[in-house]
């Protein structure tokens, strides 16, 4: 600390951080290098430099060059759109033996600097003092993790007695020795080295970039890590990116198209060859050759038609798919956010799409894999029964049978929670006639945790938890009179029964997932020792001393019934220690807990070595009711075909419970069973009878995966969350098919992460479930809502979507492929370049958004009505390699259809003073008019549910075709730019004909009712239930 010198021998990053990948300078050439990393644009460009060989190019650059620009210059706006940030010059307190403002960006590791309220935290800094009581601040660590609920931090005592020192600040000279930067946000491993001591720190003393301080007038602190090396930075890595299935076949469809068009260009060069050989000559007495055929040389000539074709059919390669897709899946985001059936007025928090780029997804889920607290529940937990010393309390019915009603009274306490309700008389009756066991119980709660209090008013006490299983334990304590007042990080102050009790804390023993169990060990005023511990119940008894084995069986009793009724438990236990044995135990601790390499191996050994010998105080049930809507919608989820596995760290009979109570598990299906043995071997014997189980070893999971997948309901119980994740995967790799995690704490991220869809619940355990998911809310039942109606909406919109627009762009292009037969193969278009280029990017593009963005094949109230519509988004019938074929026939029949009966009409059609109308440009009018019309009706047949949206852009583009028809066809532009707009007239003179819209309608026609009566005949002979939906 306070040594700039001797810290700029290290590699430590600096303050400054550029989050934005582009400048005003670097934008264009970045950009543009990322785009054309894209096969599609690269592919374009190629297209672009081949069509500046006159010798290949029939078409003007500009063909190309348009819907080129337009695509990049879309996708660049997004990009640039995303980058934007605001860059932030704020200023913080720095110090340099006085006090002055200094920016961000020169804060250093090593410097010491002032926070101020409601200021942003410059860098990862040690908290050493501040303006509170022993060293507490408060945060807000919204940036970071999403959570708006105040955090408090705490320095070491040693240094926060530096208060606002300056002289003292600057004689600080402590060093910091910790773990390298990574991206944990919940963890640090430290330890300071100051006048010859050493001391551990962890997360509880840092302060984090990104953090608000709250609450706090003021604090210093240490910067430990800046700029690029700050937790924050390290977490801004690259999401792993999630394709749908649709992504990967449109890729496949692709290149299909590609190969198509290369075998295209090589039958035309082939033809163009074979033209020239023999027919070729007798054509150059009126125009000559070019100078490769002047030598003989056809087959070259038939090389370079080759890619005069490709160029001529690239329209067969849709340049726009991909941001039309982008475009309408973003609709579709917007959508979602903007739902407000899915809004949770109590939290105000309306559901959000995190990505654009699964929507169609969700509506092709066969698995939902959910978490139970939470998720399916509340977690607003309420103590509800305990068992103390093998006697059971919190019955609500006497032993009458009576159920009782009146609360117990409270107000003997004066510091009680008002909110606070309980049943059971006798519980106080113990507690004021002071057995000890009793008392004992309710000092555990009372003591051991990691809430922080905060008294608003006098005797107006809040606690700040972790958990909301400790919230309501430590409540349940305050009530029964063993009220937690305050804390230091060395003393705990207790109001027992209305008299201040001050406890020595030596140390805490912290909870986490592997020990599933926290203790704190503390010396009362008599100076006895005591270990306290809590924990699951399994791991409590398998550390208990033997003589409590009569015990044990009680609790274990008490225990069954209170998760029969679908209650959380834990067990408490107690140790008293020796002085001797503690003091040795304590300098291996504080040994173990400065050391940086394997420091929670370490202290994991050392809190499993003096957790034993444990006596049994007995074990506490808190209450966690069902969402409102949950029962209801996991039977409409069902009913979809949908399977829905739940896991859960509870035990077997609380996870039975729940299943009962939300109607994944009935009375009417067979008994479920506990797979147990003693070898891998008995284990697969088991499950191979056709039993359920949880069984993950790699030897396992083919059989577990089998046999699970025959039941109609699977309940995880008692897993991990790297054993969530382990599950998800393994359907996730085995099955074709669409999963979904669903959880809302942090022991949820894993599985979200694994999932093809990660939705998060913003609950009671923060935001990281939120953080790391696809798609988030507040409440389980708008996961219905979610996947009936917005996912099977996307779904049908795309899938109709893609149809149309590969169907519209064979019918578009293929009409050269036909006219080649008649203009010996030599690579002359059929349309006016300016149809080619304005065909897909104006006169086409909007009806189809339209239709991928508002059509409804059924509303929405059907959709909740008659859940087995999700059916075919499952079995992926709407859009796969076989609805492609059938819509490349389609395109291939239209194609053929616009070419050859305007081609026939004309050996027959006159104009009305009987001359013919035998020219190619009124044939190219003829054509492109009868094209513009058979696709805008035939979107207006593929249409299901019309919006004025949807007139105004299918209509609107039909009229904005002709308007820009005959504005090209203009005498006027032709004065200006003769050379670029040479269908002077054609329009005016063709399309005044009554033969010529004859002609037009003919067209239409045939090319309309083939699809036509196949749907009719379809829907009448083989309905499907959308059909049948869709005519009640």
């Amino acid at each position: 600390a306070n040594d700039r010198d001797y810290n700029e021998k290290f590699p430590y990053a600096d303050n400054h951080i550029r989050t934005c990948k582009y400048n005003v300078f670097t934008f264009l050439p970045i950009n543009l290098f990322e785009q054309f990393q894209r096969a599609a644009n690269a592919y374009f460009l190629v297209l672009l430099i081949l069509q500046l060989i006159p010798e290949i190019s029939s078409l003007s650059w500009v063909t190309t060059t348009v819907p080129l620009v337009m695509v990049l210059l879309i996708t660049a706006v997004k990009d640039a759109t995303d980058d934007y940030v605001n860059i932030s010059l704020n200023s913080i307190t720095f110090y340099s033996f006085v006090l002055q403002n200094e920016k961000w960006m020169n804060v250093r590791v090593g410097d010491i600097i002032k926070l101020e309220n409601n200021h942003f935290v410059t860098a990862d800094i040690l908290l050493l003092s501040s303006s509170e009581p022993y060293g507490l601040c408060y945060i807000e660590t919204a940036e970071l993790d999403g959570e708006t609920n105040l955090k408090v931090r705490q320095a070491l005592t040693v240094t926060s007695d530096l208060g606002a020192d300056i002289t003292k600040l600057v004689d600080f000279n402590g060093e910091v020795i910790c773990e390298p930067p990574n991206n944990k946000l919940d963890k640090f491993t430290g330890t300071l080295y100051w006048r010859d001591n050493k001391y551990p720190l962890d997360n509880e003393k840092m302060l984090l970039r990104g953090c608000v301080l709250r609450n706090t007038e003021w604090c210093f602190g240490m910067v430990v890590f800046a700029g690029l090396q700050t937790k924050l930075m390290q977490n801004c890595g690259r999401t792993k990116f999630k394709r749908t299935s649709i992504d990967k076949l449109m890729n496949t469809l692709v290149l299909w198209i590609f190969g198509f068009l290369v075998c295209m260009g090589v039958i035309l060069a082939i033809g163009n060859t074979i033209w020239e050989q023999k027919v070729g000559r007798s054509f150059s007495v009126y125009l000559l050759w070019d100078e490769p055929i002047r030598n003989n040389n056809v087959v070259f000539s038939g090389f370079l038609t080759f890619w005069s074709y490709i160029i001529i059919l690239n329209t067969m390669v849709p340049i726009s798919l991909y941001v039309s897709v982008e475009v309408i899946r973003l609709g579709h985001s917007y959508f979602i956010n903007w739902d407000r059936k899915m809004y949770y007025i109590q939290k105000d928090t309306p559901a959000e799409a995190r990505t654009t780029t699964l929507n169609e997804e969700l509506g092709q889920v066969e698995f939902i894999f959910s978490d139970k607290t939470g998720t399916l529940t509340q977690n607003i937990m309420v103590f509800n029964k305990c068992s103390i010393n093998g006697k059971s309390y919190g019955d609500v019915y006497d032993e009458f049978g009576h159920k009782r009603t009146a609360c117990v009274d409270f107000s003997f306490n004066p510091l009680s929670d008002r909110k606070f309700k309980f049943h059971d008389h006798s519980l106080l009756e113990a507690i004021k006639m002071e057995e000890p066991s009793v008392q004992d119980f309710f000092r555990l709660l009372a003591l051991c945790h990691t809430v922080m209090p905060e008294e608003k008013n006098e005797g107006d006490l809040v606690y700040q938890a972790q958990s909301p299983d400790e919230g309501a334990l430590v409540t349940a304590a305050r009530n029964f009179g063993f009220v937690f007042r305050s804390r230091t990080p060395e003393t705990v102050t207790l109001y027992e029964m209305g008299t201040a009790v001050n406890y020595q804390l030596l140390a805490i023993l912290d909870f986490n997932n592997v020990r599933k169990r926290m203790s704190v060990i503390v010396r009362n005023p008599a100076g006895h020792i005591k270990l306290y511990c809590k924990g699951a119940d399994t791991i409590i008894f398998d550390r208990l001393d033997p003589s409590n084995h009569v015990l044990m069986n009680t609790t274990s009793e008490h225990l069954y019934e209170f998760a029969g009724e679908g209650l959380r438990t834990l067990a408490l236990a107690y140790k008293d220690l020796d002085e001797n044995v503690l003091e040795e135990w304590m300098k291996r601790l504080l040994y173990a807990s400065t050391v940086i390499e394997n420091r929670e191996e370490g202290l994991a050994d050392l809190y499993e070595e003096i957790e034993t010998g444990l006596m049994l105080l007995g074990a506490t049930a808190v209450e966690d009711k069902l969402q409102e809507g949950v029962p209801e919608t996991i039977a409409c989820l069902t009913l979809a075909n949908i399977k829905i596995w739940v896991l859960t760290g509870d035990k077997l009979e609380t996870a039975m419970n729940i299943g009962y109570s939300c109607n994944m598990l009935r009375d009417d299906m067979n008994e479920v069973f506990i797979i147990s043995g003693h070898s891998v071997l008995e284990v697969q014997q088991q499950l191979r009878l056709g039993l359920m189980a949880h069984a993950l070893e790699p030897e396992l999971e083919q059989v577990l995966l089998e046999t699970a997948c025959l039941c109609k309901t699977v309940i995880c119980c008692r897993v991990t969350p790297m054993q969530k994740a382990q599950v998800v995967e393994l359907v996730k790799t085995n099955k074709m098919a669409v999963t979904l995690a669903i959880g809302d704490g942090a022991n949820d991220v894993s599985m979200i992460k694994t999932a093809h869809i990660g939705v998060g619940i913003s609950g009671q355990e923060g935001m990281q479930a939120v953080l790391a998911s696809d798609y988030s809310f507040a409440q389980f039942r708008y996961l219905q809502r979610l996947l009936l109606v917005h996912g099977r909406w996307s779904y049908f919109r795309m899938c109709n979507f893609l149809f149309y627009f590969f169907y519209k762009n064979f019918a578009f292009t293929l009409v050269h492929f036909w006219f080649g037969f008649f203009c010996g193969f030599s690579a002359q278009t059929v349309y006016d370049q300016w149809f080619i280029t304005l065909f897909n990017i104006v006169y086409t593009s909007l009806p189809v958004l339209a239709m991928g963005l508002f059509d409804q094949d059924v509303n929405e109230a059907n959709s909740h009505r008659y859940p087995s519509l999700y059916r075919p988004g499952q079995l992926n019938v709407l859009f796969n390699k076989r609805q492609f074929f059938l819509c490349t026939l389609q395109g291939v029949g239209t194609s053929f259809l616009l070419f050859f009966i305007p081609y026939g009409a004309f050996c027959l059609v006159a104009r009305d003073d009987g001359s013919h109308i035998s020219d190619q440009q009124a044939f190219a009018v003829i054509i492109s008019t009868s094209l513009v019309i058979v696709v805008s009706v035939q979107i207006g047949l593929d249409t299901y549910y019309w919006t004025a949206v949807n007139h105004v852009f299918v209509w609107g583009s039909l009229a904005v075709y002709f308007a820009i028809l005959f504005a090209m066809h203009s005498d006027g532009l032709f004065s200006i730019f003769p050379s670029h707009f040479p269908f002077i007239g054609t329009a005016r003179n063709c399309l005044t004909q009554k033969s010529v819209w004859l002609v037009i309608m003919l067209t239409t026609v045939a090319c309309v009712m083939p699809g036509l009566a196949v749907r009719f005949l379809k829907t009448d002979l083989y309905p499907t239930l959308t059909d049948k939906v869709k005519g009640t």
